[in-house]
């Protein structure tokens, strides 16, 4: 029988079925990841199959913005997905407090919550209706004309609406407006659940491009297109910016294996004008290299290069909002390199470098005559952390002086608290029980993390690779630079203040400030205080020398407990017992008050009270029963009903 061609088997290559088990992720799947992370142009109809097939928004955000051209008004739209068992317990409670913060609205007040009906939400109610939540969504909303968009409030909510339509449920939502930055801004923190209880799950095209292109329908429809002369002159802002802008986007995409070649006669001409303006602004900086009239050469981290510059100017120009007119050296830190391994001065600025992701800052006016801008680990409350206090920042994995004189102090392998006390009386230390009594807070910390053995009151085995084991012990306990608040006073109250200051201890120290800037301050405000420590009987001048009293620090601190415990005594009609060194105090931690000499921490067994320094490890404690035993100004907290369990 003769065969005809119609009838000939054909194999028909299709894509292989699916097979058990996990499966390797193909190689286009892994550059269109990649394409996404940099900014890839939205999926759908016209960009093939839709990246995604999960989640609410999933077809709204392959509708949105289609009928929007190149004229369109442009929006900004930050998003963070937060999974809250895995954030702080007071993440959301900090986030909502730093947005509604002093200084943001129009008039330099506080911000005020406000949601689809209302002017003044209930954060607390907001907070006690998200509770149990698998997550929340946080959103910085930036429209690039928001100082003509006049109503951010009308203009939030309108979003929102859109937004429940295309997600097909109630939102539960609060936002706070900022007009405190060149861009007027608006933050908003979204529940994680529908209104049918169910998780919120916002499909990530949704979220990358649909929200965005519906802020940018409603701008648009406000505020009509933008006209020829406003995207030129748009254009014409970033030829000479320090940072990276869409200019520089393009010019990377534009980038083949020859560089870049403008020859060409593109129907564009005028961008392309602006295009080669900003190409001589970059070579001019370095980083880019040109071939000949008409190409060039992008260097290789041009991008990362452009985006530390942007952080460094916005840096700068936060430092000198800070200083408001005073002349520093400035230095930012973690972008220039600088690696100052302590930082010490008075808060002069503060607030969140990246506001999405709680990443806060400093702005510190050094004892160095120099001002520093200082990067917090992400989380950290700012709101403990008030301005003018005086703070000292160090860096993780230094070494520190006091395990060095641990080291040397101790005797075959023993360090002993009496024999280093006894050591310094000899010497003529100004204040020997405060020096050693920081010895043992370090070595207690130490203690805690295994590195070293208490095996007596007072006496403690040191390992001969102390400094090392110190150094790792660092590391691993910190999660960035440690900022530690030394005073929450300005210099100017502690000058007259009762109780143990930090001038105090500088005054026993005697050293480390510079004469010129904050430093020159300091020091004017340590010989004010040196008066006033006269006028008390605890200093005494001979000459051009001035002798403190002995153990000052402690005669100080004790003077200002009376004081505050009588005051106590009185409002509580609870029995003040002060303690002694080397007593133990217990009861029911009931709350925390800060002193000029530190932080207290108030423990009350229902008759009487005492005042017991604080340390960040029983805050979660607060309302249990604890004890603790005292030795001068450092602490062992006992946390536990069996003995040992001591912090």
């Amino acid at each position: 029988m003769a065969s005809r061609d119609d009838d000939r088997f054909r194999v028909k290559p299709a894509a292989p079925k699916s097979r058990a088990g996990p499966r390797s992720q193909r190689f286009i799947s892994q550059v269109l990841k990649e394409v996404s992370k940099a900014g890839a142009k939205r999926s759908g109809k016209n960009a093939g199959r839709p990246a995604n097939t999960f989640g609410r928004g999933r077809v709204a955000a392959t509708m949105a913005g289609q009928r929007l051209g190149a004229n369109a008004r442009r929006v900004i739209i930050k998003s963070r997905f937060v999974v809250l068992r895995r954030a702080s317990p007071k993440s959301v409670s900090v986030h909502l407090r730093y947005i509604e913060r002093d200084g943001v609205t129009r008039d330099g007040q506080k911000g005020q919550a406000y949601g689809q009906d209302t002017d003044a939400a209930d954060t607390k109610a907001f907070q006690e209706r998200g509770r149990g939540d698998r997550h929340q969504f946080r959103f910085i909303v930036s429209p690039e004309d928001g100082q003509e968009l006049e109503d951010l409030k009308g203009f939030t909510r309108q979003l929102m609406r859109r937004m429940e339509i295309d997600l097909e449920t109630r939102l539960d939502w609060v936002a706070v407006d900022h007009w405190d930055t060149d861009n007027p801004h608006t933050h908003i923190v979204l529940n994680g659940r529908t209104a049918g209880k169910e998780d919120l799950v916002i499909a990530p095209d949704y979220m990358a491009h649909g929200m965005r292109m519906r802020a940018s329908e409603i701008a648009t429809e406000w505020l009509g297109p933008r006209t020829e002369a406003e995207m030129r002159h748009s254009l014409l802002r970033e030829v000479d910016q320090q940072r990276l802008t869409s200019l520089d986007r393009t010019l990377i995409r534009q980038a083949g294996p020859d560089g870049i070649d403008l020859t060409g006669n593109p129907p564009d001409r005028q961008r392309q004008n602006v295009l080669r303006a900003r190409l001589q602004q970059l070579e001019g900086m370095g980083l880019v290299e040109r071939m000949d009239a008409n190409r060039w050469t992008l260097q290789p981290g041009m991008a990362s290069t452009l985006n530390a510059l942007g952080e460094r100017e916005d840096a700068l120009d936060t430092m000198r909002r800070a200083l408001k007119g005073q002349q520093r050296e400035l230095v930012v830190h973690d972008v220039d390199g600088a690696s100052d391994a302590r930082v010490i001065g008075r808060i002069a600025g503060k607030g969140l470098a990246d506001e999405l992701n709680d990443r806060g800052y400093l702005v510190v006016d050094g004892i160095d005559g120099r001002a520093h801008y200082l990067k917090l680990a992400t989380g950290a409350d700012l709101s403990e952390l008030p301005m003018q206090a005086i703070v000292e920042a160090k860096l993780p994995g230094q070494e520190k002086a006091v395990d060095r004189n641990v080291l040397t102090e101790s005797k075959d392998g023993i360090y002993s608290m009496v024999s280093h006390l006894a050591k310094l009386q000899h010497a003529g230390n100004h204040d020997p029980q405060a020096t050693v009594e920081i010895h043992v807070r370090r070595l207690e910390s130490l203690r805690r993390s295994g590195v070293v053995e208490r095996i007596a009151d007072g006496v403690w085995k040191i390992p001969a690779d102390l400094m090392q084991k110190a150094l790792q012990h660092d590391a691993q306990t910190s999660t960035g630079r440690v900022i530690e608040l030394q005073s929450h006073l300005p210099i100017e109250q502690q000058v007259r203040s009762v109780g143990a200051t930090w001038l105090d201890r500088n005054l026993v120290a005697d050293g480390g400030i510079v004469a010129q800037g904050f430093g020159a301050q300091v020091r004017d405000a340590m010989q004010s205080r040196l008066d006033f420590l006269t006028e008390r009987g605890l200093a005494e001048r001979r000459g051009q020398r001035v002798v403190l009293a002995r153990n000052l620090l402690g005669t100080l601190r004790d003077r200002e407990l009376a004081t505050v415990g009588k005051s106590m005594q009185d409002q509580t009609g609870h029995t003040y017992r002060p303690l002694q060194d080397g007593q133990r105090a217990s009861g029911t931690y009931s709350k925390s008050i800060q002193l000029a000499s530190g932080r207290f921490a108030m423990l009350d067994d229902g008759i009487g009270f005492s005042l017991v320094p604080w340390r960040p490890v029983i805050e979660q404690r607060l309302g249990q029963q604890v004890s603790a035993m005292v030795r001068g100004s450092s602490v062992t907290w006992n946390l536990g009903r069996r003995p040992g369990l001591s912090i």
